[in-house]
């Protein structure tokens, strides 16, 4: 049997990670934190099969580009702008807050002041799935605490990735002869900040114009394979070309090319096709940040641990709470982004690695930072629930759209190209409906529309319930997955036993699947264009 260590480690990090992923999830945990674990389980420090480092460190590699990407794709300066006065200040406040707390703990260790810095600047900055993840389940992206939580972690996101681009020149003027006198640090970080400045500049005067005529280029071509692989081509290409030109960081130019992705027309089509190898590669690289933690640092050094979990969930929660009221909004609108915060994740773990590899962060702290995120996120959902009460159906002031009179209307569950047909003409037509959406670049548009809105997953009790299911009089399923679709129609049987479905679906087992659950209303896009095309002979 030939040797494949690389497919040894993508199998084994994939499956481990769904057993881990998936018992995460019964335990109404984040995902991540079982891909974590997952990774801890295929790592040297484990007993049984140990994957191979180097290869998971390449694959990792791919993830933080798909991962910067994604961050890139669903940025919008609009909902950022919404939110300034509170987010920008409060969300740099924050950052210095908790970086000065992990400074502090970093010098009680021992270590140097820029391993401090390292260590302080990871514990800082949140996870985004963890947070949406959160505010969905409370009914609260939609509000005005939901968007400044969100608005409030994308300028975290942005420091973040100003840090990882200087992280290398100051960790070279450190190691330089001259030591760290201002000379020796100012003038790698002017080349740095300069080299930035110039692929800024070349992304908005160039990129801008050339990635949107290259893809409309494809679209026009009409291979939705060739699309998929644009995408992908423009992700990987313009991250790789970053670095090797302009010796910047693959997550800087991966964000700027999906940050200018975002703004076309296209950036639907483009989220939709390729976010299953972005959640591959994602998992890929939580596995390989798992491998790298030691769990001896557990026994070794737990008063270090629980300081370190005491800033995340304590210290960055009470440092956020100050800061909200004292830029003068109320108690439920900072103990909300204070329960937000209260996590850390994607970021972190880039930094911690970055810092070790260049022999800036002790590996020891690496191993705190990991068994904090891992507990962390644990603790964050029961944490958020304790803090912050779940949003009632009863919108709050001020915070949500007028309530529709839900009573025999329609329920349009998705926003995409058909959902959005849908929608118009139901709107056309006077038809009383509300939209279900999960996706907030996508719900901001329906909202913009002049749609009634309910943000959240269809799978949702508690967002079907927002709906007003039990009322309505039909259920449209426009999503283009058909698995999911039947997952959808079979809550809803719980709440409305005769209410009316009709589901699109993309295959025959996707139609026999949706029957079989009880769901006979089913179309099927190619059926009807092929009997469309034979009514019009």
């Amino acid at each position: 049997m030939h040797h494949t260590p690389l497919i040894a480690t993508i199998v084994a990090g994939l499956v481990i990670a769904f057993v881990m992923g998936a018992i995460a999830h019964r335990l109404r945990v984040s995902p991540i934190a079982g891909y974590l674990l997952a990774g801890v389980m295929v790592g040297p420090f484990t007993p049984g099969f140990v994957a191979d480092a180097n290869l998971a460190s390449e694959l990792a590699e791919i993830g933080v580009i798909l991962l910067m990407f994604g961050v890139g794709l669903h940025f919008s300066l609009k909902d950022l702008l919404a939110v300034r006065k509170v987010a920008i200040p409060g969300a740099i406040g924050q950052i210095s807050a908790a970086t000065l707390m992990g400074m502090a703990l970093a010098w009680w260790m021992g270590w140097n002041p820029l391993a401090g810095f390292v260590f302080g600047l990871a514990l800082s900055v949140a996870s985004t799935v963890v947070l949406l993840r959160a505010l969905q389940g409370a009914n609260l992206v939609q509000t005005e605490r939901g968007r400044i939580a969100v608005g409030w972690l994308i300028v975290e996101d942005l420091v973040m990735v100003f840090a990882l681009v200087l992280l290398p020149a100051l960790a070279g003027a450190m190691a330089s002869a001259e030591g760290a006198n201002f000379a020796a640090l100012a003038a790698p970080i002017a080349g740095t900040v300069f080299k930035v400045a110039g692929f800024v500049v070349l992304m908005l005067l160039v990129g801008r114009r050339v990635i949107p005529w290259a893809l409309q280029w494809v679209v026009d071509s009409g291979s939705r394979e060739l699309f998929r692989l644009a995408v992908l081509a423009i992700a990987l290409g313009v991250a790789f070309g970053a670095a090797f030109v302009f010796d910047v960081s693959f997550a800087l130019g991966a964000f700027f090319a999906g940050m200018i992705l975002g703004e076309t027309p296209l950036s639907r089509q483009a989220t939709e096709e390729t976010l299953p190898l972005r959640d591959a590669f994602a998992v890929l690289f939580f596995v390989s940040v798992g491998m790298l933690f030691d769990p001896k640092v557990l026994v070794e050094q737990p008063v270090p641990l629980l300081v370190t979990v005491a800033i995340i969930l304590v210290g960055k929660s009470l440092a956020a709470y100050a800061i909200v009221r004292a830029l003068k909004h109320n108690g439920r609108t900072a103990i909300t982004a204070a329960a937000s915060l209260a996590q850390i994740g994607e970021f972190s773990f880039i930094l911690a690695t970055l810092g070790t590899e260049l022999n800036i962060l002790p590996p020891e702290g690496r191993d705190l930072i990991l068994a904090g995120a891992i507990l962390s996120i644990f603790a964050n959902p029961f944490l958020f629930t304790l803090l912050v009460p779940k949003r009632q159906e009863k919108p709050e002031a001020a915070e949500a759209p007028a309530p529709l009179d839900q009573h025999g209307h329609v329920v349009l569950i998705g926003y995409g190209r058909v959902g959005r047909l849908i929608a118009g003409d139901l709107k056309a037509a006077g038809q009383n409906f509300v939209l279900i959406e999960d996706q907030s670049d996508i719900a901001r548009e329906a909202e913009e529309a002049g749609i009634e809105l309910v943000r959240g997953n269809a799978l949702d009790a508690d967002t079907l319930a927002a709906a007003n299911i039990g009322a309505a009089s039909r259920l449209l399923i426009a999503i283009p997955e058909g698995f999911e679709a039947g997952a959808i129609a079979k809550k809803v049987r719980e709440l409305n036993v005769g209410l009316r479905i009709i589901a699109r679906a993309h295959s025959d087992a996707e139609v026999a699947h949706l029957r079989k659950i009880g769901v006979p209303e089913v179309v099927m896009g190619e059926r009807e264009i092929a009997s469309r095309m034979l009514a019009l002979c």
